[in-house]
Order: structure tokens, then C-alpha cells, then sequence
């Protein structure tokens, strides 16, 4: 990405652009349904409750804006980065409010810069202040319950050029509740830089809770596809779902991750999660484990051919006594006769039928020494 100089002196030269960062997410807010995941407006009330209960999330939407998008959630996931980089570089005094170019913004979420870019840029701070969440998230196990509802933005404002119209400069202020979660410890997992190209809601979605679950691990994670449904918070039915489900992991486009069909022991339709690179290692060790099964076959090969070579030495060593034998009887000139006519009309290698045909093997070996006219292979 190319950076521009910013022509505002009054804009923040700190504040880093996202091709610099390391893009980080929420911990908490990753596998939960915060969002929707339409890019068409919705009203209807996000409700999730955990199967075990300890763990509830409600999103209100206000109708004249709708309720804060999937999409929406890439100005947190930006700003979460940016501090997240201001602490590694040893500020103290994290920020809650954030100022930069509304050009360098939407270049760093991987947006375009035109003017319908821009206006949909406003829109998105518009529900990210309007959209009432509430949770038990973060709230202390006490017996009485608190209600307490939270905004992802307290305050945006947007600086428009009065010459030009153009937006110049834009300032986000987060709510305490995103906030706290952002600077707290261990509150923050990377985001793989190919995200915000993810342009469907059930992708992004089922990246996040992949990434909370599998995370960088080498294991793989079985979840119901009806458990997906109610972690995404899609509003979808059941079969529409089942059936985006089956699209997604014919696509097999999330970032890190691959997807494949399953079922649980009861027989319930899930998906399977596992990392690429663990995909890519059962493949290399499979490809291992074939070419080790090939070697171990070259060796015994080898080990073979050691072995005939040892005994076709010792055969040689048997016929030369056993010439010399017959030399001293005055047989052997007549055998070498018959041995050197036999030799000189085979081709190729003699093949003894048995090794054990010692009579046979130690004549045509002592041919071989004496003459060299023909090898003598065993097999």
C-alpha cells in the first residue's frame, strides 16, 4: 500500500497505518454474535445464550441505522491494532480517542477511496455509536445480575473540507467496554492481513470463531453446524444455513483455515477446523511416508545385492580350489573346454536355477574369472 504525506498538521503522525501493523481482534467478541452479518440493514434483536448458560449476548439495533455490521467491526479491529502497537512501543497513556485520515482509514481496512466509499464510511460510525449491546461477558459472578448496555463508539466525527467537500479527518472515540477489553492482558489475538478481503459475513464469521478456537495449534475442532448458526448469530434458517455452510467449504477461501464436512458421534451434521499448514504437514508427512516405504524397498534391494555379491566371492574362491583339484587329475583343461563353449553361447547373465547348485554355479563362476566372457548373477 502507498502512504500519502497528510496535508491536516493536525492529524496524528503516530498513529501507524495497518500495512505496518500486526491486525488484532478481541478475544472475547471473536466466537460471539455481535454482529450482523448482512450487508443489507437489519432490526431483528441478536439473542445468544451459551449451552451451558454462563455466557449471554444481546444486540439491539436502532431502526434508522440498523444494527452495526461484520463490515463495521474492521474500524475496532483497526483501532485495536493501533493501540495494541502504541504499547509495544512503550506508551503509557493508551488513548480511547483515535485520529486519523479518512483516506488512510479506509486504504488500511482494504477499502476504496471513492465517494460512495467515504459515505458508507460515515454510515458505518453511525451504527457502530447506535447499536445497544449487553452481556455477561466481563460482568463478576455475584447473586444478584446487572444489566448493563454498552455502544462500540461513544463519539465519531468526521472533518469535511468546505472548499472541496472532501472528508479530511476522522476521530473515533470507543466506549469504555471495547476499550477495556482492547488494553487488557492477553485480550487480543492476531488477525491474518487477508480478512478484510473476506468479502462474505459468514466467512468473516466463521474465520473469527476459527481463530478463537484452533487458534495457532496443531488440532482439529469439531462444532455442530447448528452451534455454528447460533455463534454467528445468523438470522438464516436452519436448511439456508445448512446450505451456505456446505457453499463455504466448497469455496475453501478462509485465510489460515480449511473447512471440511463431518458428523458428530451422534450422527448431527458439523464442520471440521483445522490450520492449513497442519493440512499441508499431513500431506508432507504422507509424501515422507511413501518415499520412506521406497527407500526401505532400495534397501532391501541393496542389502540383496550385498548378499549375492558375498556369495558369488565365496563361489568364486570354491571354484578356483576345485579347478586346481581337477588341474592336478588332468580333468580340469576338458572341463574348461566345455565351460568356456557354454559360456560363449548364453547371453547376457547366467541365472543358476538354485543356489544351492554348488557343481553347476562353480563352473560357471571359474568361467567368469578365467575368461571374463560372461557375469554371473544370482537372483
Amino acid at each position: 500500500m502507498t502512504k500519502r504525506t497528510d496535508p491536516n498538521p493536525e492529524f496524528d503522525f503516530f498513529i501507524p497505518l495497518a500495512n505496518d501493523l500486526s491486525l488484532k481482534d478481541q478475544r472475547e467478541t471473536m466466537e460471539r454474535p455481535f454482529f450482523s452479518l448482512a450487508k443489507r440493514k437489519r432490526v431483528k434483536p441478536i439473542e445468544y445464550t451459551s449451552p451451558d448458560g454462563s455466557v449471554w449476548v444481546k444486540v439491539d439495533a436502532m431502526p434508522a441505522n440498523g444494527m452495526a455490521t461484520i463490515w463495521d467491526a474492521d474500524i475496532l479491529i483497526w483501532a485495536a491494532s493501533v493501540i495494541n502497537r502504541m504499547r509495544d512501543q512503550g506508551v503509557n497513556d493508551l488513548p480511547r480517542k483515535l485520529t486519523t485520515s479518512t483516506y488512510d482509514l479506509l486504504r488500511a481496512i482494504k477499502r476504496g477511496i471513492g465517494g460512495r466509499d467515504y459515505a458508507e464510511l460515515e454510515t458505518a460510525l453511525r451504527r457502530l455509536q447506535t447499536t445497544s449491546i449487553s452481556t455477561s461477558i466481563r460482568q463478576p459472578k455475584k447473586r444478584t445480575s446487572t444489566s448493563k448496555g454498552f455502544n462500540w463508539l461513544d463519539a465519531w466525527e468526521i472533518d469535511t473540507d468546505t472548499d472541496t467537500g472532501q472528508p479530511r479527518k476522522v476521530t473515533i472515540t470507543l466506549s469504555d467496554w471495547v476499550y477495556e477489553g482492547i488494553v487488557g492482558e492477553r485480550a487480543l489475538l492476531t488477525m491474518h492481513p487477508d480478512y478484510f478481503l473476506l468479502t462474505g459475513g459468514l466467512d468473516r464469521a466463521l474465520y473469527r470463531i476459527a481463530r478463537k478456537h484452533v487458534g495457532l495449534q496443531r488440532i482439529k475442532w469439531l462444532c455442530r453446524v447448528e452451534t455454528l448458526r447460533e455463534k454467528t448469530g445468523s438470522d438464516s434458517p436452519s436448511k439456508e444455513f445448512n446450505r451456505m455452510i456446505r457453499k463455504a467449504v466448497a469455496a475453501d477461501g478462509l485465510p489460515e483455515y480449511t473447512m471440511a464436512q463431518a458428523q458428530t458421534r451422534d450422527g448431527a451434521a458439523a464442520i471440521l477446523f483445522q490450520r492449513r499448514d497442519q493440512t499441508e504437514v499431513e500431506a508432507l508427512e504422507a509424501r515422507h511416508a511413501e518415499h520412506k516405504g521406497q527407500k526401505d524397498q532400495a534397501q532391501r534391494h541393496a542389502a540383496e545385492r550385498r548378499r549375492t555379491a558375498e556369495v558369488d566371492t565365496l563361489v568364486d574362491q570354491l571354484a578356483r580350489r576345485s579347478w586346481y583339484r581337477e588341474l592336478h587329475t588332468g580333468r580340469a583343461p576338458t572341463r574348461i573346454s566345455e565351460i568356456t563353449h557354454r559360456a560363449r553361447t548364453t547371453r547376457g547373465s547366467v541365472k543358476p536355477k538354485c543356489e544351492t547348485d554348488v557343481r553347476n554355479r562353480t563352473a560357471l563362476t571359474f568361467n567368469l574369472a578365467a575368461h571374463g566372457l560372461a557375469r554371473l548373477d544370482c537372483g
